[in-house]
């Protein structure tokens, strides 16, 4: 049978002040969350430094607010779950899991146990929506050229060395100098948010969208190979030229063109994206509204 407790809900700096000195367990504990900013390494911290304590197979932790869902372990039919939070703000669900039922001594423990962890937590979420701000182009809604920079490094060194291929796809949208000068900027960046939103409802989970300046968008598309990054192309192509786009009195037909490239062994970030860019150049130069291949 499932034991699963109330969730739990620590408020206010009380409720942490007057558990976090119980025993010397809890400085252990504090001193070694306050190592890091990242969320799987602050579970990970948690889950080892309270297992003399509190037994567990296995944990979970999900955070609907940045599509975290971090898990590690065995997974049994017993689980003690808690919904975290601090003065309001939610700091993502914990749960733990074994083959034995969670004793109430146990329940009890661990819920002072986690005072440790929530203020490491609220640390580690102020962080990342500073850093999720500054690596978001606020118009559409899509990561920017600073975030790419990043992505793109960390993509190329996973997709060495795990072996995987790594695609990526240009995309620029066509004429749109024309839609500024016609329709005015307003109605121009109604086109690019429009258009982000076609490229987003076409990715996979996996897959990174940035706006990258103006009018051009890079996909990163990790474990894709050239046929599979065509084929997403085409379609996003398809599903951008099906949109009308209705402006103040204006209908408006928006294409884009785009450039779709595949990692070689000889490739550095450099040359992948040259080699997107220059596909997409070339699809351009062929009338655009279309998928080229470099």
């Amino acid at each position: 049978m499932q034991n699963s407790s109330a969730k739990l809900a620590i408020v206010n700096n009380n409720t942490f002040e007057a558990t976090k000195v119980v025993n010397l367990h809890h400085y252990d504990i504090s001193s070694a969350l306050q190592t890091t900013l990242e969320f799987n390494e602050l579970i990970a911290i948690f889950s080892g430094k309270i297992e003399s304590m509190i037994p567990h197979s296995a944990y979970a932790y999900t955070n609907m607010e940045f599509g975290l869902e971090i898990k590690s372990g065995v997974f049994t039919k017993h689980s003690c779950s808690y919904a975290l939070k601090v003065e309001e703000q939610g700091l993502g669900e914990l749960t733990l899991m074994r083959n034995q039922r969670f004793s109430d001594a146990e329940i009890k423990l661990l819920e002072t146990l986690l005072c440790c962890l929530i203020y490491p937590l609220k640390n580690a979420t102020l962080f990342q929506q500073a850093l999720k701000l500054a690596y978001t182009d606020p118009l559409t809604q899509t990561n920017n050229r600073a975030c790419f920079s990043d992505a793109l490094k960390r993509e190329i060194n996973l997709s060495v060395r795990h072996k995987k291929n790594l695609s990526m796809i240009f995309l620029d949208i066509d004429h749109f100098k024309a839609i500024n000068d016609n329709y005015g900027h307003e109605c121009g960046d109604v086109a690019l948010t429009s258009v982000a939103k076609r490229v987003k409802e076409n990715l996979r989970g996996s897959d990174i969208v940035f706006r990258i300046g103006g009018e051009e968008f890079v996909v990163l598309l990790s474990d894709t190979d050239i046929d599979g990054a065509k084929l997403l192309a085409e379609r996003i192509r398809q599903s951008i030229e099906r949109h009308t786009l209705a402006y103040d009195m204006a209908v408006i037909k928006l294409t884009v063109s785009l450039g779709v490239s595949m990692l070689r062994i000889d490739d550095t970030a450099n040359s992948l994206v040259k080699r997107a860019d220059s596909a997409m150049y070339k699809a351009k130069h062929n009338g655009r509204n279309q998928v080229a291949v470099d």
